[in-house]
């Protein structure tokens, strides 16, 4: 509806068309402004619905907005386009796995890619595990290609480059809890695995081994073999002191976790140790080589470290498990072959 001419002479209002574009202009403008910082600030969803995304290394923005509208985190791409330039969010966007969700504002997920803040898996790896089961673990949360992890594990190369003069890795993996993300690269995982194990063995440690004619690898070696014969922090010793004692005295090692290593490397389950797997001809198994076996079979805590440079000061040449967690220690072999009737054979025939 149109004003009379009279009441616009009348309240001195006089309509320039340009005055009128102008008019128009700020209204279109503050409207855009409006819906524009609804739309930053507004959660996408009005319930929170979970999705992970995925962005691929050397994404460019468009792809991402992409990714993140097929995820239904954007609906307006034009929109959310301004608001990345308006942040200069386009060039700082890490590549990697994130979790979202419906309830975060396209600004609050923008900010998080910025901010790199990727999904990070907390994996555990126990003491005395295998570098096969390190691998297996890995690529249980989908952070590495077993059969790439295991090439790798065996990589000249690659192992020299980590101060590692062996044909395995095996060992040298430090059991702990590390939290890893998918963007990782294979070696980028191993390195942190091994940089963790080179920073628990201390100059200290290394000079010891020295003085009790140990050198590294064969150090490293019998922590495995004391750590895959007992969990029990405290027996360590005693075990450890049985090995050197052996060693010592020309003795053979006789480890069952040896005769079976080889085994279960090359994908066999052992449950039970039998005869037929100590009279095994394997590289590792310490009932038929003489001395420490070629390199670790497993990869050792620090306790096991620890005792392997320090066995405790007794005469014990043998041991049996009391299946109970702890072992009964002898210095001879007829009360060995007691305690062996007591703690397996009887129990067996219950």
């Amino acid at each position: 509806m149109n004003m009379p001419a009279w009441i616009k002479k009348r309240l001195g209002i006089t309509w320039d068309p340009r005055r009128k574009r102008a008019l128009l202009l700020l209204l279109v403008l503050f409207l855009t402004g409006a819906a524009f910082y609804r739309y930053a600030t507004t959660p996408v969803h009005s319930i929170t619905i979970a999705r992970t995304v995925d962005i691929p290394k050397g994404s460019g923005f468009f792809r991402i907005t992409e990714i993140l509208d097929h995820a239904g985190l954007v609906h307006n791409r034009p929109f959310f386009w301004v608001l990345a330039l308006g942040k200069k969010a386009a060039r700082h966007i890490r590549a990697g796995e994130y979790e979202l969700n419906g309830a975060m504002s396209p600004s609050a997920i923008l900010d998080k890619l910025v901010r790199g803040e990727i999904k990070v898996y907390p994996v555990t790896l126990p003491e005395d595990i295998t570098v096969t089961d390190v691998a297996r673990r890995l690529s249980a949360f989908k952070l590495v290609n077993e059969k790439e992890f295991m090439t790798l594990a065996t990589d000249r190369s690659f192992l020299a480059s980590l101060d590692i003069e062996a044909d395995s890795i095996e060992g040298y993996l430090y059991p702990d809890t590390y939290r890893f993300d998918r963007s990782m690269t294979i070696k980028e995982i191993i390195r942190i695995l091994v940089g963790q194990f080179w920073r628990k063995v201390t100059p200290e440690m290394r000079k010891r081994a020295q003085e009790i004619g140990l050198t590294l690898p064969q150090w490293v070696t019998l922590a495995s073999i004391i750590g895959k014969e007992s969990g029990n922090s405290a027996e360590k010793p005693l075990i450890s002191a049985v090995f050197h004692n052996r060693l010592e005295r020309g003795m053979k090692l006789q480890s069952d976790p040896t005769a079976i290593y080889n085994l279960q490397q090359e994908g066999g389950h052992v449950k039970t140790v039998l005869l037929r797997h100590l009279k095994s001809d394997t590289p590792h198994n310490t009932y038929r080589i003489s001395g420490l076996p070629p390199s670790p079979i497993a990869n050792p805590g620090i306790d096991s470290l620890r005792a392997a440079l320090y066995p405790a000061k007794v005469d014990y040449l043998y041991f049996v498990a009391k299946n109970d967690g702890s072992h009964r220690f002898s210095n001879n072999l007829a009360s060995h072959n007691q305690a062996v009737l007591k703690y397996q054979i009887n129990r067996q025939k219950k």
